[in-house]
């Protein structure tokens, strides 16, 4: 069985239960090492087989699988693996080869984020729609980014795209975007070293220009974090509404 983990976005205590449980009774874990905090490690048995998949190719990768499948075989993914972590080729290999597998959940770089910076992406009047994305750079995506930004009323977050700030800040201005409109970077979300850079869309880039390594761009209006009409949830009358429906059933 191979188990695919999340290990979280930085903070190896936001790994979940189920997630450090599997970590303990692994025979084999094969972490991504570049992105991975190794201290999520300490939960592996002494005589644990532990690899590092930093500088292996997909056939080193399944050569390793193959050679340990019959193993506790955990797969430690950064984040969630459902986000920008290559395990649908990977589970591509297991059906072709019959191995059997699961997925346990972990918590991505967004989320971590937003904890950091306590916001949420979800402002009524301002915005109900979180776009998680990537701007195009060497690696195409099937969606323009002019396509994406057009949703003016979403909440973005930007994953693997520091390098290509200045891309966005150019395409948000060509659709009209107000050069006041927040952006904030966070580099390593959750991670010790955390840093986080606020501005706009017009300065941001002067700030981040020196970073190289793993960072999210936040962007939009929803970062003001102030909602231009009131959320029903908590409202007295919607209360009252409510118990007197629950009453007459």
């Amino acid at each position: 069985m191979i188990k695919f983990v999340g290990a979280g976005p930085g903070d190896a205590e936001l790994i979940t239960v189920k997630g450090m449980k599997a970590l303990k009774e692994a025979e084999v874990v094969l972490y991504t090492g570049s992105l991975v905090p190794k201290e999520l490690l300490d939960w592996c048995k002494y005589d644990a087989i532990i690899a590092n998949s930093a500088d292996m190719a997909y056939e080193d990768i399944f050569s390793f699988i193959q050679k340990h499948h019959t193993k506790k075989f955990v797969r430690l993914h950064t984040g969630d693996s459902s986000i920008y972590s290559t395990t649908a080729k990977q589970i591509e290999f297991l059906k072709a080869e019959g191995i059997p597998y699961e997925t346990i959940p972990g918590v991505t770089a967004a989320f971590g984020a937003a904890a950091a910076l306590n916001i949420e992406y979800t402002i009524p009047g301002v915005s109900q729609t979180l776009i998680i994305s990537r701007v195009e750079g060497r690696t195409p995506n099937p969606e323009s980014l002019k396509q994406l930004l057009s949703n003016k009323n979403s909440s973005f977050a930007f994953y693997l795209s520091i390098t290509l700030i200045k891309k966005l800040k150019t395409t948000a201005f060509e659709l009209g975007y107000l050069k006041d409109t927040p952006c904030w970077v966070v580099e390593k979300a959750t991670w010790a070293d955390e840093k986080v850079y606020k501005g706009t869309i017009s300065n941001i880039e002067e700030s981040v220009s020196h970073i190289k390594g793993v960072a999210l761009i936040l962007f939009g209006e929803y970062l003001n974090q102030e909602a231009t009409i009131e959320s029903h949830l908590y409202d007295k009358k919607y209360k009252k509404e409510g118990s007197k429906s629950s009453k007459s059933l």
